[in-house]
């Protein structure tokens, strides 16, 4: 194990207890209006999954695997805590489970609060990047446990 050290914008984070070898990404959730907001909800152990659409994914970037950390930042790039993938599974849009729903732990936690903000987020992604988002969309479901 060794000194984890985040570096951002003359900022320096460290927490001791990852290996050399382990991947991580560093991100922030959603738009920057809202990453405040769902930094706070993992940070308090509410939000313990979230979900990205395959077909976003540029070529060659790497998915989400199980074991990688991920250094959640707030909207101004500032490190909020760290979690660790525990399960990744890749299920089209209008098969993800009502437990993956709540899991996500936006809003009211229900099915229909998470169906209609990410079919919205979907949309407007896809349009983005010139494609178009449907029910069947594959989509990369992630639970991660919050480690700092």
């Amino acid at each position: 194990m060794y000194i984890f050290i985040y570096k951002e914008k003359n900022y320096e984070w460290q927490f001791n207890g990852i290996s050399k070898s382990s991947h991580y990404e560093a991100y922030s959730f959603g738009d920057p209006e809202s990453a405040d907001y769902i930094a706070d909800l993992v940070k308090n152990g509410i939000k313990t999954a979230t979900s990205s659409a395959l077909e976003l994914y540029e070529e060659n970037e790497r998915i989400p695997q199980v074991g990688d950390y991920n250094v959640i930042l707030d909207s101004q790039n500032l490190p909020i805590c760290v979690t660790q993938t525990k399960v990744v599974e890749i299920v089209p849009f209008n098969q993800i489970m009502v437990e993956h729903a709540y899991h996500e732990g936006e809003g009211n936690r229900s099915y229909e609060y998470w169906h209609n903000a990410h079919v919205k987020f979907f949309n407007a992604e896809f349009k983005s990047a010139n494609k178009v988002f449907t029910d069947s969309s594959p989509i990369v479901c992630e639970v991660f446990e919050l480690i700092k």
